[in-house]
């Protein structure tokens, strides 16, 4: 057959039912054979946009998402979003066309070295030089894409070889499950450092939603009593209502729950990354005993010595675990009550707030209070991205995501998109500053066009209101952060989407109840926000006395 339908036939047994992307002339061959595919290509405007759409397809469905360009400037354009699946660990492959093999060692029409370009934010990259190595190179790809901790991996196809005649077929794929195991006398040894502790803690990361190990997770706090606090990218591996909680941990600045982890003697480390919250940050007051449990073994890091690494599947882990709990187990750590009833009052103090533009606090608490459980909220990166992590209440994994490793404005509209279509009976909302969501609205025409009902909530204040927090704090002056923004409404009905238009404080819950009620077209809702806030938080975490 011709390598590009073996090409296609090797993404069909891997599972491949979508590819996001942007065609090209060096990619036509592949493109053309597409027509013959089962898989779906979904057209997007911006090759960033598909990344970030196959990123999402990754988080949400465990298998890894697809994005496709051409070479040169549609690699280019592709790098950022593949560097930040690889960053928050989100499997991805990403597929790039490249011009001839006869043209690539002389000077040359967008002729550039893409996969040492793409090697640094990948797991692994490779171009296809015979087409008889297609099988194991797209096999290999989705294999290292997926398995532990997972990322990005490319693969480069020349139109040359894409076109060639080929007798190979496609590797036949048994199973992407691998089991990982588990030290049972790690376990055990884990357990006495738990017996000895007086005042043990948990810190969960994105590895426990990744590992789908939430429900353990509760049963171990459960019958330990063990207080815990989640990672940015770790909210929702514990619910905010688990009353030993101490919801979200990760901020540069000291905060409340910070006086905590330096009153812990043990700190307990599950699915856990460097990315989310250096150790540098918590690991200080009392001496700690570390113990790391998670796919892989802990970084290097002086601020990060373990004494039990317990490495293999989370929830394995968890269950070993959970199945030794005894009394000798069960801690009572009432000072740790303190920071989550001061928590508690902080996250519920603004509710009734009426002030105009409304406050970032007032906003999260109306938008939580008609999220259900299992709704999935975006948030794009910018000082919402704090107050989203600090203040948005999550109950379930997998329905709060942030990006913390590469932090790429414009991630969160792509994302939704990806989310809503594979969850279209979930509310979805991309929560974004009026500077990120401009960096990738080109986009939101591919949601009207694919009849993707998502809703973009846009915190409008006309400037880079992050970079001015923190300019601000470090100078008490700030530089080159103003912003001109179009007519929310025009733009809104330009593209065809649905625009409410946010006017008073009140209005804020009907509006995002109407754009949840549209069916057929995205919903862009606008809403002026009150970002003094920001500095009044610094000020505030600043008076904080951790001892």
């Amino acid at each position: 057959m011709k390598a590009s339908e073996l090409f296609l036939r090797c993404l069909e047994e891997e599972g491949v039912d979508t590819i996001f992307g942007v065609p090209g002339e060096e990619n036509a061959d592949l493109m053309i054979s597409l027509l013959d595919s089962p898989i779906e290509f979904v057209t997007c405007r911006h090759e960033q946009a598909a990344a970030f759409m196959a990123d999402m397809y990754g988080r949400l469905s465990g298998k890894p998402g697809v994005c496709l360009a051409t070479l040169g400037p549609g690699a280019t354009n592709l790098l950022t979003g593949v560097a930040s699946a690889t960053l928050d660990y989100s499997p991805l492959v990403a597929i790039i066309g490249q011009g001839t093999t006869t043209r690539l060692h002389k000077e040359s029409h967008q002729n550039m070295d893409s996969i040492a370009m793409f090697k640094p934010v990948t797991k692994w990259a490779s171009s296809i030089y015979d087409a008889e190595n297609i099988p194991e190179v797209v096999h290999k790809a989705f294999k290292l894409a997926h398995d532990e901790k997972p990322g990005a991996t490319l693969i480069e196809l020349p139109e040359d070889i894409a076109k060639a005649e080929t007798d190979a077929r496609p590797i036949i794929i048994s199973s992407n499950e691998r089991h990982l195991g588990t030290d049972i006398k790690l376990v055990e040894l884990a357990m006495k450092c738990i017996e000895k502790a007086k005042t043990p803690i948990l810190l969960n990361g994105l590895g426990v939603v990744r590992s789908g190990a939430s429900d353990l997770l509760e049963e171990f706090v459960n019958k330990t009593g063990i207080y815990a606090a989640n990672t940015f990218m770790g909210k929702g591996a514990l619910s905010a209502r688990n009353p030993k909680c101490l919801y979200t941990v990760g901020l540069g600045a000291r905060d409340i729950v910070l006086d905590a982890f330096q009153e812990a003697d043990l700190v307990i480390c599950i699915g856990y990354d460097m990315v989310e919250w250096h150790p540098e940050q918590w690991n200080t007051g009392e001496e700690k005993t570390i113990i790391h449990i998670d796919t892989r073994p802990a970084e290097v890091d002086s601020h990060y010595e373990t004494d039990v690494e317990i490495i293999g599947d989370i929830s394995e882990a968890l269950r070993e675990m959970n199945k030794r709990i005894g009394a000798v187990h069960q801690k009572s750590t009432p000072q740790f009550e303190k920071p989550r009833e001061m928590m508690t009052h902080e996250l519920t103090m603004h509710d009734s707030d009426e002030g105009f533009p409304i406050k970032p606090q007032r906003i999260l608490s109306d938008l939580r209070s008609i999220m259900r459980d299992d709704d999935i909220l975006i948030s794009d990166v910018g000082a919402h991205k704090m107050w989203v992590a600090r203040h948005y209440l999550t109950y379930a994994p997998k329905s709060c995501f942030i990006t913390n490793g590469l932090c790429s404005m414009g991630f969160a509209l792509p994302s939704a998109f990806s989310a809503k279509r594979l969850y279209p009976n979930k509310n979805v909302v991309a929560l974004c500053g009026d500077g990120g969501f401009l960096m990738n609205v080109q986009d939101l025409i591919t949601a009207v066009r694919y009849k993707i009902p998502l809703t973009v909530l846009i915190w409008d204040d006309n400037q880079y209101g992050l970079i001015k927090w923190k300019q601000e704090a470090a100078y008490q002056r700030h530089s080159h952060i103003d912003l001109t923004n179009p007519d929310w409404m025009k733009l809104a009905d330009s593209f065809g989407c649905q625009g409410i238009q946010v006017t008073a404080t009140n209005e804020f819950i009907p509006a995002m109840k109407k754009a949840f009620a549209e069916t057929s077209k995205p919903s862009i809702v606008v809403v002026p926000v009150d970002y003094r806030e920001n500095l009044k938080l610094t000020e505030h975490l600043g008076e904080l006395l951790c001892r």
